[in-house]
This record gives structure tokens, sequence and C-alpha cells, in this order.
């Protein structure tokens, strides 16, 4: 059978981190114990019932079963545009300012290849989620990652990008809540943001992946779109995988700029395949759930995040409290590094973290662990952790 070689393109991507830790993950076998999975990113719960039960009426209607709209239905485009405005107070042209598509991973590649030219760079942070940086790769452009630090709660100051990179940037990728360090946007971030770019005169792309999941309870993460003059400069890419807990259902948006939209909406109707329709109509029952039903569907996180911190302060885990999304950021204890610790873990535990590393050079030192394992797994995980004594 003859073996043949890949892309140049192909040739240069990094290996997928998650595809990493599969492969590391399938060198335990071990009868004793099963592995426990910390590392994964699936919100691992039940679809709200109201939108199971909209799949399926949707399912059977015979206008579903033809080849969808590339642009989305008008219904599903104007829930979209409602949902800004309740959620966010944010109003929202359907028609120029929303693109919808088959998961949001596809903006977060498409956009950098919609808007870079050849050779520019694209900014975000260092560390980040590295579909990014081969987002950037992909585009022909080059990546430049704003060191993130705690001293400053993981915040990028945008006056330590380099002139050179920003005088040939095309585009400014950020991602908060921020995967992997937790950290929340403040309103001075996103303004911050906007003056960077309106200064070099290049357009903004803000993952907002995490957008339900605050530090705790009644905390709303902040919207780039909320802020002055952000849609003149910026798209939002959002998902339901996290707030509806439809991740196998993919299902995602950009709303914003709409010269922005409009050159995604090209690259999408050469690039990828639309939405099952039936999957459309479920996403409209999903936008108009009350949010106080919302609120409870990511209510478990804030309760498993405080469980953990009591269990990892009990180690002596030293961990900044005030984290989003449903992961942890942790500091790796001395004497590790992020690579070590992961496999220390992995060897004597059998629990599977991501490595910080994994996210960029600026991740090295760190851990990231995952608040979806059920209750009881995520108990033994941190029962075993502590077995180890890492910081006695």
């Amino acid at each position: 059978m003859p073996d043949f070689s890949a892309s140049p393109l192909v040739e240069q991507l990094e290996e997928n981190l998650f595809s990493a830790l599969e492969k590391l993950a399938a060198q335990i076998a071990s009868s004793e114990r099963t592995l426990i999975d910390l590392s994964s990113g699936s919100p691992h719960q039940p679809t709200p019932p109201a939108v199971v039960a909209a799949l399926q009426v949707a399912a059977v209607q015979p206008g579903n079963h033809d080849y969808p709209s590339f642009w989305g239905k008008p219904a599903l485009r104007e829930a979209i545009a409602h949902f800004y405005q309740r959620q966010y107070g944010v109003r929202l042209d359907p028609e120029r300012e929303i693109a919808v598509f088959h998961g949001a991973h596809i903006a977060v590649g498409g956009l950098p290849r919609a808007l870079l030219h050849p050779g520019q760079y694209l900014i975000s942070t260092d560390p980040c989620y590295p579909v990014y940086r081969s987002a950037a790769l992909q585009a022909q452009a080059r990546f430049y990652g704003i060191p993130l630090d705690a001293a400053r709660q993981f915040q990028p100051d945008f006056s330590c990008v380099p002139e050179e990179v920003a005088r040939n940037a095309g585009l400014l990728m950020l991602n908060y809540p921020h995967n992997p360090t937790g950290a929340l946007a403040t309103s001075a971030l996103f303004d911050d943001a906007l003056a960077f770019v309106k200064h070099w005169h290049i357009p903004l792309v803000h993952d907002f992946a995490y957008a339900a999941i605050g530090s705790h309870a009644g905390e709303q993460p902040l919207s780039l779109l909320s802020r002055p003059e952000a849609s003149e400069w910026g798209v939002e890419i959002y998902t339901l995988s996290k707030t509806f807990l439809m991740a196998g259902w993919r299902f995602g948006f950009a709303a914003g700029n709409a010269s922005m939209i409009a050159a995604f909406k090209k690259l999408h109707t050469h690039s990828y395949s639309t939405v099952f329709g039936a999957v459309q109509d479920a996403a409209i029952a999903a936008l108009q759930l009350p949010a106080q039903e919302m609120a409870q569907l990511v209510a478990v996180y804030h309760q498993r995040r405080r469980r953990v911190l009591d269990a990892l302060d009990a180690m002596h885990w030293p961990v900044e409290p005030h984290q989003g999304t449903f992961f942890l950021w942790l500091p790796v204890p001395a004497g590790f590094s992020a690579q070590q610790l992961t496999e220390h873990l992995l060897y004597q535990a059998q629990v599977l973290v991501a490595p910080g590393h994994g996210f960029g050079p600026g991740g090295e030192g760190y851990i990231r662990l995952s608040l979806t394992a059920d209750d009881d797994n995520l108990a033994e995980a941190l029962k075993r952790i502590a077995a180890l004594k890492l910081f006695s």
C-alpha cells in the first residue's frame, strides 16, 4: 500500500492537544481503578427537554428534509437578535450582522481565513485555545500571543505588542471568560482592546464560548458587543454547546460587524455545509428559554467549583478562586513541569488533566482541570490526588 505524504500545511500543524491526551490516556490499562478524565471540555449533561422536544417535532417536518439555506432560517436569525437584545442589550440586524454555522469551531477557524492576508499577524494571548494558532497557520498568517500573567489576572497588556507585529496585524482574537486561565473580561479589557484595534485599524473577534459561566451564580460574563462601538469593529462568536448543554448538536453563530460577517458568509458557502433545519428549530427553542432556566443549566458548575476549591484548599493547593468557564487553572507544585505533573497524576492516580504548555509557552507551570465529570467521579479524582500529598 503506498504511503502518501501530507501537504506542507498539514505537516506544519502541531498535534492537537486533546488527541495527544487521548493517546496518553490509552497507555493506562488498570483493572483496579478506572481512568477519570478531567481534561474534557464536553458538558456531559443532558440537553434541556424542551430543546429535545423541539428537535423531535421538527425532524418529521418535510421542509427540514431539504438542503437548508447557508444563511439560516429567518426565524432563527430573529431569535438570535432577540436573544442578544434580552441578554446583553445589543441590537443586531438579522440580515447583515448574523451568521449561523455547524458548530462554533467553524467560525474560530473560518473568520481568520476570511479576514487575514498572507503574512499578516493574528494576535491573541499566550496561553490560548490551541486552535487559534492553527487558524493563523491555515490562513497563511503568523501568530503572536500576548503574554498573560497571574499578576495582571491574566488580562492582556496591549502596550506589550511589538510595533512590528501591530503594524502588520490583520486580526485580534480574544476569548473571555478565558480558556484555559478562567480569567473574566472587564469593561476596561474590552475598551483597551477596542482602542488597540482602532489605532491599528484591524478587526476584532471575540470567542464567547463560555458566555454563561462566570465565577459564581448570578455573575453574567461581559459580552464584547455590549461595549460602545464594539459592533463597528468586531464580531462575537457564540456557541450553544456550553450555555444550553448542546455540545453534540453542533450549532453556533457569529454576530457583529456587517463586513466581517459578509466575508465569513462568502467563505462559508465555499468551505462548509449547512445546519440541519430541525437543529435550527431546536436552537430557536433554546434561545427562547427563560433566563432563570438558563442559570439553572450552569448552576452545577458553580456548585462543583466550590467543592473542588474547598478540596484543593485542604490539600494546600494555591488557586485563584475567581475563575469563569467550567475549568480550573492550577499552578503546579514545586519540582514539577506541567507535563511531569500531568503524567504523575495519570500514572499514579489514573486522573487525566490538560498540561498548561499545550495552550502555549505561557501555560507552562499550570494544569487545567475540568468540572464536567460527574460529581462521583470528581470526588473520587480529588480523593486520589489528595493521596499523592503534592503540597505536604
